[in-house]
């Protein structure tokens, strides 16, 4: 492993910002989603593209692989593929910490700024469980889905039984995009207005209060 002096090393808050430059220049029309919960950890990032819903997990010098084999099984279940931001400290030895399937980018300093590669590039994620992936979305998003493939509303239904029924009824190759387009749309300002519009309609009680979640929209 490389030796990283303290004027070297790059921690998370330093490479965030840069980090969504890098990716819109990378991969095109992008959304950025920050620290969403995914079973038993939290996503770093999560990256929403046309083709599908990535996550990413960042590396820095500062941090350490005590929690990432847990993480990699969580990413794995939720994201369509997965790369990891690995840092100078680790750079020896991140490919032998995370599955071939996942994407690797590396970060060093270079003249006083993260510098961005790409040492591998994600292939498609072979453990996605549809039902985590769709779980990413809110009842009101879950209901436009049902609309756009004439589904039933199943009022009254748990979230998890309207998943299972459209798991059931819309094929993935058509569900991966419509999942995608509901993030894209996703409108953090109008969310308790949307919620309770949603819940007022099948006759529950009203939310008072959703905790507003970190989100970054980039490339349009």
């Amino acid at each position: 492993m490389k030796n990283v002096s303290e004027k070297e090393i790059l921690r998370d808050r330093d490479i965030r910002e840069p980090l969504f430059d890098f990716l819109e220049e990378t991969f095109g029309k992008t959304r950025i989603l920050e620290e969403k919960r995914m079973g038993r950890s939290r996503a770093d990032i999560v990256m929403v593209t046309p083709a599908g819903v990535v996550g990413i997990e960042i590396k820095s010098d500062a941090d350490t692989y005590a929690r990432l084999a847990g993480q990699i099984e969580d990413y794995d279940r939720y994201y369509d593929s997965n790369y990891v931001v690995a840092g100078t400290s680790h750079a020896h030895h991140i490919e032998e910490r995370v599955p071939e399937h996942w994407g690797i980018i590396t970060v060093e300093l270079q003249n006083g700024a993260p510098d961005f590669y790409i040492l591998r590039h994600a292939q498609d994620n072979p453990r996605l469980d549809w039902k985590r992936k769709l779980s990413i979305l809110w009842r009101p998003e879950l209901a436009h889905i049902q609309e756009l493939n004439a589904m039933p509303k199943y009022a009254g239904n748990s979230k998890e039984f309207v998943i299972d029924k459209i798991l059931q009824r819309v094929p993935e190759e058509i569900l991966g995009p419509q999942i995608c387009e509901e993030l894209f749309e996703r409108d953090y300002d109008k969310i308790l207005e949307t919620i309770n519009a949603y819940r007022l309609e099948h006759g529950q009680k009203k939310r008072r209060k959703v905790k507003r979640r970190k989100y970054r929209p980039i490339g349009g």
